[in-house]
């Protein structure tokens, strides 16, 4: 068996093996935690204790961009900001191997996910996620991927026409705007390289949690290098004036904790095309594994290719009218 066939295969007595490493005991009372990247579970210790093991997909991370997730999360830590902080697993180490599996643990945190915010809480995360990008830009992430037309356009476009993942009557249609707004956007971002740090990634509200302790962001797995912006306009959403709205609340408690370029506003859009690209090429990727092939039917069809690429037309219309409308 591969290591990919072993991970598609991963049981919850492999896990808790993985786990009692150490001296550690599991109760047997476990939960399967939502995520597609990677395996999550939460297990009860024989101490009433919980811990979370992340099990990484194969191929995924190196150890060191593993680890330089953790030093991003220890960092957080050390300036007193909440977090579910990696456990050691061996002596000064926080990384497993299951069968060439990547895993690692880390405390459970109890709270929700919250469904909307109000003003008085975007006002706290934006706060918060101003502390983060604060410690963020202290250290580099050497061995991080950087977010750039390059890695998120470029590289996975390249995925998806090599693997063949697009059908034919839609290839040529979605190769051809998604290399217009590639070519659009890159001079954009080229201004903004020196202002790149350590951010979150993916700081979407489901990778964020109302705990005792405040709102914590959880799952750094998606850290990079990139542009700060990057972990706000999820937040914020949309385009519209109550999405604008939110955008001003967010900033200005942002602003708070550190100072905000706002000429950054400019990557947004483009931000969301290549989202856009990113997403559909990390489908595709994970297209042999049978969990995705359940939460995704929609996938692959007449009816996905035909909303890719009316998405990205829309991106590119939006992107070449806001860079009009701006003053020379």
């Amino acid at each position: 068996m591969s290591v990919t066939e072993f991970f598609f295969a991963l049981t919850p007595e492999k896990v808790m093996d993985a786990v009692e490493i150490g001296g550690r005991c599991c109760t047997g009372r476990f939960i399967v935690l939502n995520s597609y990247e990677n395996r999550v579970y939460q297990l009860e210790l024989s101490d009433g204790s919980f811990v979370v093991g992340k099990f990484y997909r194969p191929g995924r991370w190196t150890r060191d961009q593993i680890l330089d997730e953790h030093e991003f999360i220890w960092d957080l830590e050390d300036a007193e900001i909440p977090m579910a902080s990696p456990v050691e697993i061996a002596e000064d180490d926080t990384i497993g191997t299951l069968e060439g599996i990547y895993f690692s643990m880390f405390p459970r945190i109890g709270g929700r996910a919250p469904d909307e915010m109000d003003d008085d809480q975007l006002r706290r995360v934006g706060a918060l996620l101003g502390r983060i990008h604060q410690v963020g830009r202290t250290d580099p992430a050497e061995h991080r991927l950087e977010l750039t037309p390059r890695t998120y356009g470029h590289d996975d476009l390249a995925l998806l026409l090599d693997g063949d993942h697009i059908l034919p009557a839609f290839r040529d249609a979605y190769r051809d705007v998604a290399n217009r707004v590639i070519d659009l956007i890159e001079p954009t971002f080229e201004g903004f390289l020196p202002t790149y740090q350590r951010i979150h990634g993916d700081a979407h509200l489901g990778n964020l949690l109302r705990s005792p302790a405040g709102f914590v962001f959880l799952d750094f797995d998606d850290m990079v290098t990139g542009p700060p912006v990057q972990d706000l306009w999820m937040l914020w959403g949309g385009r519209d004036d109550w999405a604008l709205r939110r955008r001003d609340i967010l900033l200005d408690a942002y602003g708070t904790m550190t100072d905000f370029d706002r000429a950054s506003l400019r990557l947004v859009e483009p931000l969301r095309a290549l989202r856009y690209i990113h997403y559909t090429a990390w489908l595709a990727n994970r297209w042999e594994d049978p969990a995705f092939k359940i939460g995704f039917p929609n996938f692959g069809t007449d009816g996905y290719w035909a909303g890719a690429i009316g998405d990205l037309n829309e991106q590119l219309r939006i992107i070449r009218e806001e860079e009009a409308a701006r003053p020379s």
